[in-house]
């Protein structure tokens, strides 16, 4: 009778030590970003971009992977939505000599062209 009252209070005693150790390690709940204040940037120089205006006054049509232009080349170091932007910049800027135009539409234009997609991206309006 005794060995089963010291298997009872040993199992007990193991069961509130396993909820003690359960409960007090709760999993930290994960914080969300901190909004973004600051407008998006390009990180790169907007006026090397102008070799981007043969892009948009081009009818070519290219089967297969995108040729390596130098537009394509300086945007592909870039992750797509940083890309977007820097071509915002450079059309705003007027560095792709470009007058009275759908900013956000010549922008998906040379990044379809370049292998790259930001769908549904609308350039800032500034």
């Amino acid at each position: 009778m005794a060995s089963k009252a010291h298997a009872t209070s040993l199992l007990l005693t193991l069961n509130l030590l396993l909820f003690i150790t359960l409960s007090s390690c709760a999993p930290t709940p994960c914080s969300p970003p901190p909004p973004s204040s600051q407008q998006a940037h390009c990180p790169i120089d907007v006026l090397k971009l102008d070799v981007c205006a043969d892009l948009l006054n081009s009818v070519t049509v290219t089967i297969g992977s995108p040729r390596a232009t130098p537009c394509c080349s300086l945007l592909r170091g870039l992750v797509d939505h940083d890309a977007a932007v820097c071509l915002c910049g450079a059309i705003r800027a007027n560095v792709l000599d470009i007058i009275d135009v759908d900013i956000s539409g010549s922008v998906e234009v040379i990044l379809n062209k370049c292998g790259k997609s930001v769908s549904g991206f609308q350039c800032e309006n500034n």
